[in-house]
């Protein structure tokens, strides 16, 4: 079934998470214009499913139903092209975070990998987990993902480390579940999500299986608490008289949080992995298979195409759009773009069932890899055009409250003032600034994998010996 935007608002407020920012207890998410504005987008990817059914609706593998896309296992490579047009659509339509990306993705990989350990070792993960994805589907919740554990020294193993807390961890096995401790970091919309979905957060070796788990838990159990991340954007959210003075005004910034597990309990059927350390591998591969092409790639081109929208505007605005270099360097920022699309695309087009059998349908990690390593380089020059043609004033502008201050009011008419009214000039010199001299540099290189990690792929999928079979076929070479 579908929530509506309004069903999910009220499912928030009955949800009584422990959430800080900047040093203080948030009581209320909706108070709080910053824990306000990840509700806000989030209830948006529900509008969006009404608004774009053909994208952002599937119908389920387990019941028939239309459910939300965010929920739904990928079966073939058609849910894996949809799958990708809604990372892209999502981000153009809110210009931050689809909180549920994470979860969705986490979604596919556990179907995946529960399904080859019951046919491997004999286990009721997979059933398990369907019935828990069902719960999901039938009640369209809210679902993120968290993967990526604090690590503490990061030349030590987890069981090397001085506080075993800094990889999550099974701290008690009991017969109705397991009790977890440790935490989460970069936990992106889990603070309004319903639920978060935990997976394992690298591969694993034996000795370690304490630390090989994946299970489900509902926002705001006993023992959860979530720290927020608190920037200049943060403050300044928090201080805004009118949200139209902001870059994005509705949606904000990326908004993450370190989740804290102390001593959570989990029963049994939320549990999807338990010590299978020789599964790990394959939990974190395919998840990176997905979300690379999803996060890393459909994602940031959706956040591309609203800066090369904004540094055309802006280029316009100021009169020097037929300018010879201008025009080039808009050119440059498409090519880039549309170099990471083109991969994401190639990447869902040539998905596979994998492994063969479970039905699950996961896109090919080269082009998955390649997408994201393009973005990746490809964001900063974009970041780098538009700052060179939006000017000094992308980051040296008064604030749009000059305009309402009758002491100022006429100087920055006067002089903002170019082929368009000062106040929109400001705006949309205002939204780049949002992109281009904050976060988005760091997040979009770091988000799904940082950038050493896919050449690690690259080179590892590279089959270097054809290329070099081929290059002494031609060359007349023989072994």
């Amino acid at each position: 079934m579908l929530k509506t935007s309004e069903a999910y608002r009220k499912s928030v407020r009955e949800q009584k998470p422990i959430v800080y920012i900047g040093g203080k207890r948030v009581e209320d998410l909706f108070a709080n214009s910053t824990t306000r504005s990840v509700i806000d987008a989030t209830a948006k990817i529900y509008d969006i499913a009404f608004e774009h059914e053909e994208i952002m609706t599937a119908y389920s593998h387990l019941t028939g139903e239309k459910i939300n896309r965010s929920l739904h296992v990928n079966r073939d490579v058609e849910d894996l092209k949809k799958r990708a047009e809604m990372a892209l659509l999502t981000s153009q339509k809110i210009g931050t975070c689809n909180y549920r990306c994470v979860g969705c993705d986490a979604i596919t990989a556990l179907a995946s990998v529960t399904w080859e350990m019951d046919r491997s070792l004999g286990t009721h993960y997979h059933e398990r987990f369907n019935e828990y994805l069902q719960y999901l589907q039938d009640n369209d919740l809210a679902c993120t993902g968290a993967m990526t554990d604090a690590k503490g020294d990061r030349s030590k193993r987890p069981l090397e480390q001085e506080d075993r807390d800094v990889y999550l961890h099974i701290s008690e096995r009991r017969k109705d579940g397991i009790v977890v401790r440790g935490a989460k970091v970069n936990q992106s919309g889990a603070i309004a999500a319903n639920e978060t979905i935990v997976i394992v957060g690298q591969a694993l070796r034996k000795g370690e299986e304490d630390f090989a788990i994946a299970f489900a838990v509902p926002n705001g159990s006993k023992g959860i608490t979530y720290i927020c991340q608190y920037t200049p954007f943060t403050a300044e959210r928090n201080e805004a008289e009118d949200l139209l003075e902001l870059g994005n005004p509705l949606f904000g910034l990326r908004e993450t949080s370190l989740m804290v597990f102390e001593d959570v309990f989990i029963p049994w059927e939320r549990v999807f992995m338990c010590g299978e350390v020789e599964f790990s591998r394959h939990l974190v591969s395919r998840f990176a298979k997905i979300h690379r092409m999803n996060c890393g790639g459909a994602c940031k081109v959706g956040f591309a195409d609203l800066i090369i929208g904004a540094t055309q505007l802006l280029v316009e605005y100021n009169g020097i759009e037929k300018i010879p270099q201008v025009r080039e360097k808009i050119t440059d920022m498409i090519a880039l773009s549309e170099t990471a699309r083109a991969c994401t695309w190639a990447s869902a087009f040539k998905g596979i069932e994998e492994p063969i059998g479970s039905g699950v349908y996961l896109p090919d990690d080269m082009f998955g890899n390649i997408a994201k390593l393009n973005i990746a380089h490809g964001f900063w020059e974009m970041m780098k055009i538009a700052g060179d043609m939006a000017g000094g004033l992308v980051v040296t502008m008064p604030s749009e409250r000059e305009l309402k201050n009758p002491e100022t009011k006429a100087y920055i008419e006067k002089y903002y003032k170019t082929k368009v009214p000062a106040y929109k000039r400001m705006r949309i010199t205002k939204f780049l600034q949002h992109w281009i001299a904050g976060q988005h540099g760091p997040g979009t290189w770091h988000g799904a994998g940082p950038v050493q990690a896919q050449r690690v792929m690259v080179e590892r999928l590279a089959n270097l010996e054809e290329k070099k079979r081929l290059a002494k076929e031609l060359a007349g070479l023989k072994d």
